[in-house]
């Protein structure tokens, strides 16, 4: 099987590259979300409201937060080229470590002392209608799975291919049609082989190898000690995308999809509406006060927690699913990738050209549907990988045999050379061919995957996780804040659209709102 799919890459990898055409690859659409919890200098999570000089977090597009108030989410717009996405977002570092006072941005995916749910602000979005409900689902998940595995924070890869690139995709497939419909379809075949093949980017990114215990006592979860306040798995890669983190067992029961736009819609649809007993205990709305936005498997799509996604930007009030429907998909999240302690914006262009080969590799290889019982497999390799990741001859399942992880590794990798040149063409520099070759690298070497160099960090310091995450949040801080010549215009573009958001939140706010009950329903409905 594994050779037959390889000869239908390599025949439409030769396709492109025969269509006269080597850029049509090039000057695809990229963009990031990076989260990061406020902290104090102490490393205790901040009790402060999102600063004001911020803006809102309800209005604002680039500088907003996630579960927590001191959850604080970058957004930066689109991007061709990877070098003007992280000028963008090292600009924003730039600007909110102006307003943090002596907070800090921790540096970490996995949060620093936490002193159980309490101890984790929910966001606040104000009075509006949308605010509330907003608050509510927070409110919500942290009944469902608690507040803890909710600070967790991580990066973002958003991706669309060029446009241009469709028209000459379809006649390599030979459809008659290169329409939307195709365009979503090659994107979810695209989101099968992720699946398929996605826990490399664990293997390569993960950067989440040990926790702080107090994350374990609040979650009643367990690990082997490391050291003083820390533990660790020992060949763990990203603890966060394991069934400690994300891949969360409340959410076994869930089952979505990929296998077309309409099953992933039908079955995401069907989690809306489907009562939990569970929930249903907790209660939705408790002595006139609302606790969850309903009691069914999921509140809303959003809760559904996935490596990667299917997105369309939606309209005001628009539901994820029926954007989806609407106009079909126009990009993917890849939200595998933990908050890098070795890079100050959390990630670098390195890791970002290998995402966009592989999600070229990934579009471009033979996609067959899935079934539940490969699911099933692949589910167990992402998480062996987050948990096992380094663990020497570890294997992994495919096609119903177990293989070598490390062989599958370097197929995956040998392949992406001829999706690399593409990218490269015309550049001499060939920055695509050379990030392949630094990921090359961690298969022969795993000392230098980024969760062995964190485990010889510790050890080479004697510091606790806790120490080190703290250290490395105050130089990145030290960092942002020493840099010269910061891009005056740029400064002034956050803090005008800063006050702007804060002028339309009081708008909202202010601005009749009809009954919250009605609102919530015809959302839902």
């Amino acid at each position: 099987m594994a050779s037959r799919i390889d000869r239908v890459f390599e025949r439409r990898l030769a396709s492109l590259v025969n269509a006269g055409e080597p850029t049509l690859l090039q000057g695809g659409r990229r963009g990031v979300e990076k989260e990061s919890l406020r902290v104090t200098p102490a490393g205790r999570i901040a009790t402060t409201p999102h600063p004001a000089a911020l803006g809102s977090a309800l209005t604002n597009d680039h500088i907003t937060t996630d579960y927590s108030e001191a959850l604080i989410e970058l957004v930066t717009p689109t991007f061709r080229t990877n070098w003007e996405l992280l000028q963008y977002l090292c600009d924003l570092h730039q600007f909110v470590y102006r307003h943090l006072g002596d907070e800090l941005l921790w540096a970490t995916s996995m949060p620093c002392v936490v002193d159980g749910d309490a101890s984790i602000p929910i966001a606040q979005f104000g009075p509006s209608n949308v605010g509330r409900m907003k608050t509510i689902y927070r409110e919500g998940l942290g009944l469902r799975y608690g507040r803890v595995m909710q600070a967790i924070s991580g990066v973002h890869f958003n991706y669309s291919f060029p446009e241009r690139l469709w028209e000459a995709w379809a006649s390599i497939r030979e459809s008659r049609d290169a329409g939307q419909d195709f365009v979503s379809s090659s994107y979810f075949e695209l989101l099968r082989n992720y699946r398929r093949h996605g826990w490399i980017v664990l293997y390569l990114f993960g950067v989440s190898p040990t926790v702080c215990k107090s994350f374990l006592r609040a979650r009643g979860e367990t690990l082997p000690e490391f050291g003083r306040g820390t533990a660790w798995e020992p060949y763990a890669t990203s603890l966060r995308m394991s069934d400690l983190g994300y891949r969360n067992r409340s959410q076994s029961g869930v089952d979505v999809s990929v296998n077309s736009l309409a099953d992933y819609v039908r079955d995401l649809t069907r989690a809306i509406s489907t009562p939990h007993p569970e929930y249903e205990r907790l209660g939705v709305k408790v002595d006139g006060v609302y606790r969850q936005l309903n009691a069914n498997l999921l509140q809303i799509e959003n809760e559904y927690y996935a490596f990667i996604r299917p997105k369309r930007v939606a309209r005001s009030g628009e539901r994820p699913t029926k954007a989806l429907l609407r106009a079909g998909v126009e990009y993917v999240e890849v939200r595998a990738l933990d908050v890098s302690a070795f890079d100050p914006v959390g990630v670098n262009q390195n890791k970002m050209r290998f995402l966009e080969a592989f999600l070229a590799f990934c579009l471009m290889r033979d996609s067959a549907l899935i079934d539940a019982g490969e699911q099933a497999a692949l589910d167990g390799n992402h998480v062996m990988v987050a948990r096992h990741g380094r663990e020497p001859g570890l294997q992994l399942v495919r096609d119903g045999r177990k293989v070598p992880m490390l062989d599958w590794a370097r197929e995956i990798l040998d392949q992406m050379q001829g999706v690399c040149e593409l990218l490269d063409h015309g550049d001499p520099q060939k920055p695509y061919a050379a990030a392949l070759a630094v990921q090359a690298a961690k298969l022969d070497d795993v000392a230098l995957t980024p969760s062995s160099r964190l485990i010889h960090e510790l050890r080479d310091t004697g510091e606790s996780f806790f120490d080190l995450a703290l250290r490395t949040s105050a130089a990145h801080k030290a960092y942002f804040l020493d840099l010269h010549a910061p891009n005056p215009a740029r400064l002034g573009e956050f803090a005008a659209q800063a006050e702007e958001s804060l002028q339309a939140a009081e708008a909202m706010a202010q601005a009749p709102q009809g009954d919250f009950d009605a609102f919530l329903a015809d959302y839902l409905a």
